[in-house]
């Protein structure tokens, strides 16, 4: 998996944890919002690291996230050495 899948994971799974909720009350949250995703879906897109930036701020409106932070200054990486993607 490339770094940038991982650091999408990282950053979504942190956010979630900092609410403690896990992917079957996500799942009932998002249903609120007309969004539909089963546990099982929340737990393959978070495995893969692979899912869609409208799938994150779904998930940022559903746990009534008013706004995100994510410091890209935080992320150490070697970009000389892996290529741009």
């Amino acid at each position: 998996m490339d770094y940038w899948k991982l650091e999408a994971r990282r950053i979504l799974k942190g956010e979630l944890a900092r609410r403690g909720v896990g992917y079957k009350q996500l799942a009932t949250l998002l249903e609120r919002i007309g969004v539909s995703e089963t546990e099982r879906s929340i737990a393959n897109k978070l495995a893969r690291g692979a899912f869609p930036f409208a799938f994150f701020l779904q998930c940022m409106k559903a746990l009534e996230q008013p706004s995100v932070e994510i410091k890209l200054t935080d992320i150490a990486f070697d970009f000389s050495s892996s290529g741009s993607n």
